[in-house]
């Protein structure tokens, strides 16, 4: 297989998903999946728990970031287990800090930060290959910026892939569209979305039920999932130092600007902490690709892909996302009752 057609196919895919959730996620019904009873009421209900299509789209997210992060190291003849130890080490640094920073930043103990769980990434990436290959590899030498421009571009699939967590959830929401002959305005009172279901957080915080807003969502999924398809055709020419920074780049610029059509409580000040994390991964990320010896390693598609049809592999996969599904969607802010009753015309 070429390398433009294994993009191609990335493109083809991804494009689907994401024109499907871009049309039907918005509706209430594409909030929750299952309502798990958990304790029995003494009016013979059930109270239950929420599991909701947030934390389903998230499991996938992961799935796939991790999916192309195992395909391009691959094939550059990293191992399985390399990447899968760097992988546990990182996701134990940013799952944790993604509630923390978000409690931390906007006095919300029970929501996620993808932007501050990013941030983490990218400022221990570096750290995480080196302790893992110095501890457990000692005498391999370090791919510094293929490892690094992997997991750039794995941040990004998953990132833009997660966005549809976001529009189910109705979180992450962009600015009332407001009538006006700008182009933007004309643009966005076709594009917009318009979100249903009381319980979803566009409406219970910001009182924005059934109103145009800006699809804030969308235009991060699309902007991430092109930086990822395009840092992932430099990974397989082989230019890995532009592939990492070109990502990161793209991702953070973005994050930096895109606070400007967000409505949801981003924290106090002219500049979000958010915002402040993305002008500081910038310079960090240039001083990477300076510092860090280049690579010569021709990457192999072929090969990649073999690597990942492992059944450890796959099943670490599968482990993976069950594990992130629970972890997110699992809802704290919204409850539900169940109750149950015999067909007695059936029996």
């Amino acid at each position: 297989m070429s390398n433009e057609l294994f993009i191609a196919g990335v493109a083809v895919c991804l494009g689907i998903l994401l024109y499907w959730g871009f049309r039907v996620l918005p509706q209430d019904k594409w909030q929750f999946l299952a309502a798990v009873p958990r304790k029995r009421l003494d009016d013979g209900r059930w109270q239950a728990i929420n599991l909701t299509y947030y934390g389903l789209f998230s499991a996938l997210a992961h799935v796939i970031a991790l999916s192309i992060l195992l395909i391009l190291t691959g094939s550059i003849g990293i191992s399985e287990d390399k990447a899968l130890i760097i992988i546990l080490v990182m996701m134990g640094a940013c799952l944790p800090a993604s509630r923390l920073l978000a409690g931390w930043i906007e006095k919300k103990a029970h929501t996620f930060t993808v932007g501050g769980a990013s941030f983490v990434g990218i400022l221990l990436g570096p750290a995480v290959v080196w302790l893992v290959y110095r501890t457990i590899y000692p005498n391999a030498i370090i791919p510094w910026l293929p490892l690094l421009a992997a997991l750039a571009v794995a941040y990004a699939v998953g990132e833009g892939v997660g966005r549809l967590a976001c529009i189910s959830f109705g979180c992450c929401y962009g600015k009332p569209v407001v009538f006006g002959r700008t182009y933007l305005n004309c643009l966005c009172q076709h594009y917009s979305f318009i979100f249903t279901g009381t319980t979803k957080k566009i409406a219970y915080e910001g009182g924005l039920e059934g109103q145009k807003v800006f699809p804030i969502q969308a235009v991060t999924a699309t902007i991430f999932i092109g930086a990822a398809l395009t840092g992932m055709y430099l990974f397989l020419i082989g230019s890995y130092g532009l592939s990492f920074f070109l990502t990161i780049l793209v991702t953070q610029l973005w994050r930096l600007i895109s606070e400007i059509f967000r409505a949801d409580y981003r924290g106090g000040g002219s500049l979000s902490a958010y915002q402040l994390m993305a002008l500081l991964a910038l310079p960090y990320a240039l001083a990477i690709c300076f510092f860090l010896p280049q690579a010569t390693i021709i990457a192999n598609i072929q090969k990649g892909l073999e690597s990942l049809w492992q059944p450890r592999t796959i099943l670490f996969l599968q482990a993976w996302g069950a594990g992130i599904f629970w972890y997110t969607g699992s809802s704290r802010v919204t409850a539900s009752h169940a109750s149950f009753y015999v067909n007695k015309e059936l029996i």
